[in-house]
């Protein structure tokens, strides 16, 4: 479990340690794949000439990330013969993101395109596989009071992950073929695979599951039974909301800016560069920030936020060709997102029974990731009735019930403790039916 041991918040060593470093690069690590699905990928087709709508369906290959919860409890139950439970496992996973990289450059989007998408797939599932332990390793690797700095400097760090397949691609992309492109972008992988080597395992919260049925049943069962049906469907219904229209209008955003007559060179020197310091920017706030007032306000403050930035988008549509607009609509865009999704997988943390680490934050982000995967999918179809301005109105009106719910989940006067499994900062020892251990 984690360690509950008490200190004063605001300390300077809450920030600068090795565990901070640690999670962020394993944040970078585990970003990456994904921003080189919606950034680099994109921007490679809509190069060789595919279709808006097919790029906006391709978003459907991210469907391991909706199911990671699915082959979660296995990397609960079963540890590799090597590293240990979870370095095992983190390992594996990002050799083989490594490899469908570079096996990915070595394609043609006009003549394989079938074997794209194949390659799309596997890196989704390998990188949802990455996610599930890092993030199972960073919960019990942290103490509670480490929770709010650690997630928010992994957040950044899986945002900053970004300028490397949506800035230095693009821009290398004008000078060096895609094949190239590619390599260089997949050796960004070896400073998470040296890390996993170098760190060693979490300390275990008790005995591991001891079959199969007990790492299955057990996370849903402790979920479903903790404060009863109608509360686990509200945290479900505002985890699957709260980022839902932020998710949309990023989805297609370098063929958008593409659309407005901005370069590869542009779009990775001013849009990604601008908004990954706006995005380190947003990090050390948001660290303090949760650290000092709490989840609940964070989610609030950090929210209307992201629902802003999403009209920035809708204006930058109106104004059309301004390097000066673009700037300043990415920094808007990923300091406040950056904001959100750190106060969001923060609250995930607190909601999450650190005895069923792997299978319960699979679960709680396999939701989150499901608008990303399938609503992004009908993004290009929207964009083609509607337009680029009508299309952000619509993913600003989508924000809006996420942040209703928060009247539920997180009232603004309530920075009550939320870790459930919890009795005055005493882990609770699980209570294992005997049909369950058998």
């Amino acid at each position: 479990m984690t360690n509950t041991a008490t200190h004063e918040s605001g300390n300077w060593r809450d920030y600068f340690n090795r565990s901070m470093l640690i999670c962020v690069l394993l944040g970078f690590s585990s970003g990456l794949p994904l921003f080189i699905l919606i950034n680099l990928l994109t921007a490679w087709l809509k190069t060789e000439g595919v279709d808006i709508k097919a790029i906006g369906l391709f978003a459907l290959v991210s469907f391991p990330y909706t199911w990671k919860f699915v082959w979660s409890p296995l990397m609960d139950r079963y540890s590799l013969p090597f590293l240990g439970r979870r370095r095992g496992w983190m390992l594996l996973t990002q050799l083989g993101l490594l490899a469908v990289i570079i096996a990915m450059g070595c394609l043609s989007p006009k003549t394989e395109l079938s074997g794209i998408v194949w390659l799309c797939g596997l890196m989704a599932f390998l990188s949802a596989s990455q996610d599930i332990v890092v993030d199972a390793y960073r919960r019990e690797m942290l103490s509670d009071q480490q929770q709010g700095p650690g997630i928010a400097l992994f957040v950044n760090a899986y945002k900053f992950s970004t300028l490397v397949p949506g800035s230095l691609a693009l821009i290398l992309s004008d000078h060096l073929s895609w094949t190239m492109v590619f390599t260089i972008t997949a050796l960004f992988m070896l400073p998470g695979i040296v890390t996993t080597l170098l760190i060693k395992e979490p300390q275990l919260y008790g005995e591991p599951p001891k079959n199969l049925r007990m790492a299955v049943v057990l996370p849903f069962q402790e979920f479903i039974q903790r404060k009863g049906v109608a509360n686990a469907l509200l945290i479900l219904s505002f985890i699957f909301l709260y980022k839902l229209g932020d998710s949309m209008a990023t989805a297609l955003q370098t063929p958008f800016f593409m659309d407005l007559g901005f370069t590869r060179t542009q779009i990775g020197l001013v849009a990604k560069s601008a908004g990954i310091w706006a995005s380190l920017a947003g990090g050390v706030f948001g660290a303090v920030w949760l650290m000092k007032t709490g989840i609940n306000r964070g989610l609030w403050i950090f929210g209307v936020l992201q629902a802003v930035a999403i009209l920035g988008f809708a204006v930058l549509a109106k104004v059309g060709l301004s390097l000066w607009m673009l700037g300043i609509v990415m920094a808007l865009d990923t300091f406040a997102i950056g904001l959100g999704t750190a106060a969001f997988t923060a609250y995930i943390a607190a909601t999450t029974d650190p005895r069923y680490t792997a299978t319960q934050f699979a679960l709680f982000t396999s939701l989150a990731a499901v608008p990303r995967t399938f609503f992004n999918a009908i993004t290009g179809y929207i964009v083609a009735q509607t337009g680029w301005f009508g299309f952000f109105l619509i993913c600003f009106g989508l924000a809006m019930p996420g942040m209703v719910l928060l009247l539920k989940i997180a009232p603004w006067n309530d920075n009550s403790k939320q870790d459930e499994g919890n009795e005055d900062g005493r882990l609770l020892s699980p209570v294992i039916p005997e049909t369950l251990q058998k």
